[in-house]
């Protein structure tokens, strides 16, 4: 099977920066695209930005001209800056992966908070 562990997050005032990260492991023979979500309290999950295998981009407006997703590998990342209170929300990362096995599936991460205090 394959696994997605995420890292990064944490507090960070209004205007600061903060960097996530997400690796994949398991019995991998590709990955597609990578996604960052996130899920404000009370409110629907959203998509944040994808890249996909051949490294093109797309942002949710509100992330466009602050966020960064890049891919090295098995790992993505998410740049945040110029955070805003309007941030704050637990983060995923969803990897499209074909496997040994277990052909192409979606998997999800644990999720990391991301808190931006005003």
């Amino acid at each position: 099977q394959v696994q997605l562990v995420e890292s990064g997050g944490g507090l960070v005032q209004a205007g600061g920066s903060l960097s996530l990260s997400c690796a994949a492991s398991g019995s991998i023979l590709r990955i597609d695209v990578m996604e960052w979500y996130r899920q404000a309290p009370g409110k629907q999950r959203e998509l944040v930005a994808t890249i996909t295998r051949d490294g093109n981009t797309n942002y949710a407006n509100s992330a466009k001209g602050r966020f960064t997703i890049s891919r090295d590998k098995n790992t993505v990342y998410l740049q945040m800056n110029s955070l805003k209170a309007e941030d704050t929300a637990v983060y995923y990362c969803k990897d499209s992966v074909t496997s040994w096995g277990y052909g192409a599936n979606d998997y999800w991460g644990q999720g990391t908070q991301v808190t931006v205090s005003s």
